[in-house]
């Protein structure tokens, strides 16, 4: 037995960051107990890995750096110290094998996670890790931290805890935000949690929804028109749904989508239906006759576009502009789409908002609160999907996890 194996650290959280922090201690030779509030590990990395298992990104780091919103010295030093090669070593050490898709995404070769969660859960038994499932967390008392289990309260103390409880966003696998009212009653400041990378609200007609509620518009380009100008341009596809729109595209740019909407009250995303043409070779296409072909018979043969683009065209602009030629290229180059609000929390991949940054020192520690580290979903950063909200929940809980060893040996 250690010196190290005296002192205990409990993780509360069982999702990747908790678990990160978990291997980390272990290793150092600490005691770990890990607690989670559902009936087993894992779950939202299980679901998230259902379509293909997204573990990092493979862009230039400093690319990838500039991916993460509300982003602070602490994130950014945890993202230099574990970046998205150490996640790739990580998994190979585990017996997965990673390839780069062609997006620079980073993926296991089965695609699958779980897989991956079974070696590395093996690999903490093995190490020495206790699980104790069915217990959430719901306090502090003096004699130390309460659990509600299915036998009733339990107070459990240990010599440092490192929180990884994560969001909002879907509740039924354990992610509920139940941790914030705890933390705001130790006056620690948490900004609100909201959606992120969701689906976001419009009034189509009922038409539209009864016709093309389901099918993707792909290939297109969007833009957020804010105040101060037109900004993030990206390039992908969305989908149309009963309530608006969602898809890749859509949360790439929800974080900026959704700061428009708290300054405006909305959103005008402009689709470049046509991204592949100059404003005047569309121009020039629409200009030719069309004799007795209707606008989207002419629409197709001309431009290519599908009687969805044409059904869009007629929901987002008056009868006049659609008539005028110049007016109608115009549109297809930055139609304007008019989004309301963000689908319900419940629904998004992740949320933002979370322990603000200042309350952590640079070891991610609670100031207020020494031997309390915390990491994950949990703190105020965002970031779009494609391997970097994992890479974030991977990195912090290592941080957090040679934060609490550091503390502790001092």
């Amino acid at each position: 037995m250690t010196s190290t194996s005296l002192k205990k650290i409990i993780v509360i959280g069982a999702g990747p960051a908790g678990l990160m922090a978990a291997e980390r201690a272990v290793d150092a030779g600490f005691a770990v107990d890990v607690y989670d509030a559902m009936p087993s590990v894992g779950r939202k990395f299980l679901l998230a890995g259902k379509s293909g298992m997204n573990l990092t990104h493979a862009e230039a780091h400093s690319d990838l750096l500039e991916r993460y919103s509300n982003s602070s010295l602490q994130l950014r030093a945890a993202l230099d110290a574990f970046p998205a090669q150490a996640i790739c070593d990580w998994a190979s050490s585990l017996g997965v094998a990673t390839f780069v898709g062609s997006s620079k995404r980073v993926f296991p070769v089965d695609m699958k996670a779980a897989p991956l969660l079974r070696a590395w859960l093996h690999r903490l038994r093995v190490s020495g890790v206790n699980f104790f499932m069915r217990h959430k967390w719901q306090g502090w008392t003096e004699e130390g931290h309460i659990f509600q289990t299915s036998e009733g309260a339990k107070i459990v103390h240990a010599d440092a805890c490192i929180y990884a409880f994560g969001g909002a966003s879907w509740p039924r696998l354990g992610s509920d935000g139940a941790w914030l009212s705890p933390f705001q009653a130790q006056n620690l400041t948490v900004e609100p949690l909201t959606a992120s990378n969701c689906g976001f609200e419009l009034a189509w007609s009922d038409y539209f929804k009864q016709h093309f509620a389901g099918r993707p518009l792909t290939s297109v380009c969007a833009s957020v028109v804010s105040s101060s100008g037109i900004g993030s341009k990206r390039q992908g596809q969305f989908v149309i749904t009963d309530t608006g729109v969602e898809g890749s595209l859509i949360y790439a740019l929800s974080a900026t989508i959704r700061r428009q909407i708290e300054l405006a009250g909305y959103c005008e995303l402009q689709i470049d239906l046509l991204p592949g043409r100059d404003l005047s070779r569309v121009q020039k296409e629409l200009s030719m006759p069309r004799g007795s072909r209707s606008l989207s018979s002419h629409l197709r043969s001309k431009l290519g576009l599908h009687a969805i683009h044409t059904a869009l065209i007629h929901e987002c602009l008056r009868p006049e502009q659609i008539q005028d030629t110049d007016q109608l290229a115009l549109a297809l180059k930055a139609l304007p789409i008019k989004l309301l609000r963000a689908r319900p929390i419940e629904e998004a991949i992740s949320s933002a908002g979370g322990l603000q940054w200042s309350e952590l020192d640079e070891r991610f520690m609670l100031k207020k609160k020494p031997g309390h580290f915390c990491a994950g979903e949990m703190l105020n950063w965002d970031a779009p999907t494609g391997g970097y909200l994992l890479t974030a929940c991977f990195a912090t809980g290592v941080a957090a996890g040679q934060g609490a060893i550091a503390w502790l040996k001092e």
